[in-house]
C-alpha cells in the first residue's frame, strides 16, 4: 500500500500537464515524474520489478482521484 502520497506540478505554468509525485511503499521513499499520457519515470530507486506494475496502478488511481477528479 502506498502511504504519504504527494504531488506537485512539474512546470511553473500549471497549464502544462506533468507532476512530480512522492510516496512511501514498504517503508521506502520513492519519487517519480508522472506525465499526461500516464507514463511514470522513477527518479533514483524504483520498486522491485515484481511489484512495479502494482505500484504504477496505485499511482494511476491516486492521480485520477487527486488531479483528474
Amino acid at each position: 500500500m502506498i502511504q504519504h502520497f504527494s504531488y506537485k506540478p512539474l512546470f511553473e505554468n500549471s497549464q502544462i500537464p506533468g507532476w512530480s509525485v512522492s510516496f512511501f511503499f514498504k517503508n521506502e521513499r520513492f519519487t517519480a515524474d508522472y506525465y499526461k499520457d500516464g507514463s511514470i519515470r522513477f527518479i533514483g530507486n524504483a520498486p522491485q520489478q515484481d511489484e512495479l506494475a502494482n505500484v504504477e496502478k496505485m499511482v494511476h488511481e491516486l492521480m485520477l482521484f487527486h488531479v483528474y477528479e
